[in-house]
């Protein structure tokens, strides 16, 4: 009966272990054909850049005009209300016209990253020799757009790859094309001013912006003053201590909203890597 009683232990374990492989082995594949999803989307997006549009003499549309009106959509109602059939009532057209030059969604948002991306891209000539100056020149641009556009901010999918979206990688090469450093510094330098142009936006997007943030400051401020007299929060009851609880967020909303903060630390950034590229250099003398 011991013996019995023990094997059925056993085996209900060893169920226990198979089924929980299995579910693993399940979550592994979901993910992989996920990501496999996603890569098939992406290639078949290219298919517009590389697909002849519509060869009537007279094309009554062009890919471009349906790109422009769904980021005039995006930008008065958000990207949500971004459709097929929305851009061809504002074109005035049906919404099969539009599948001659767009197919699919994925598509669609391939046309409006691009569209998006030829904001940041700077003009001939216009490109700064100082490689400061480019990197800068590049940040601003790039803040402007994320501002006039900042429902983009809220689209997590990674957009195809269009022309815009290379000249700007190229153009961000070039800003940096002076310096005599290795490649993988130059991407480190061009991807952090772009990370960092990017992260500042959404900050601002997600709780600088916000209409409701303002409406319940003063129950953040209590309940954040009530988490500091815990003890578990020494530099925040310190600071509290020393300035008062309103004083406190008056001066943190203060320097989170200060219009100079973007360029004073875009230069500690750029100085970051200027001083550590000047102790890499041997000295002339």
């Amino acid at each position: 009966m011991v013996v019995a009683e023990v094997a059925e232990r056993i085996d209900k374990k060893l169920n226990k272990e198979v089924i929980k492989g299995q579910e693993k082995v399940a979550r592994k594949t979901a993910h992989h054909l996920e990501h496999l999803d996603r890569l098939t989307s992406h290639l078949e997006a290219l298919d517009v850049w590389t697909r002849a549009e519509p060869g009537s003499r007279r094309p009554r549309f062009t890919r471009e005009t349906i790109a422009q009106t769904a980021v005039r959509i995006a930008d008065s109602e958000g990207f949500d209300a971004v459709s097929m059939r929305r851009i061809a009532a504002e074109l005035d057209a049906g919404t099969m016209t539009l599948y001659h030059y767009v197919r699919t969604k994925d598509e669609l948002f391939a046309l409006v990253i691009d569209t998006l991306m030829a904001e940041l891209v700077i003009p001939p000539g216009s490109m700064p020799a100082d490689w400061r100056a480019a990197l800068t020149a590049i940040a601003h641009r790039s803040r402007a757009m994320l501002e006039r556009h900042p429902w983009i901010l809220d689209i997590a999918d990674d957009p195809s790859i269009g022309p815009n979206s290379v000249r700007h990688f190229d153009q961000s090469l070039q800003s940096v094309s002076s310096l005599d450093v290795p490649l993988g510094d130059k991407l480190d330098l061009m991807m952090i001013v772009d990370e960092y142009v990017f992260g500042y936006c959404m900050h601002q997007r997600k709780n600088l912006e916000n209409d409701d943030h303002a409406a319940l400051s003063d129950e953040l401020i209590d309940y954040v003053d009530d988490l500091s007299t815990t003890g578990d929060y020494p530099e925040l009851r310190k600071l509290i201590g020393e300035h008062g609880k309103q004083e406190s967020w008056g001066k943190i909303t203060a320097q989170a909203n200060d219009p100079s903060r973007f360029d004073r630390n875009l230069v500690r950034i750029l100085d970051g890597f200027e001083a550590e590229f000047a102790r890499r250099t041997p000295s002339s003398s």
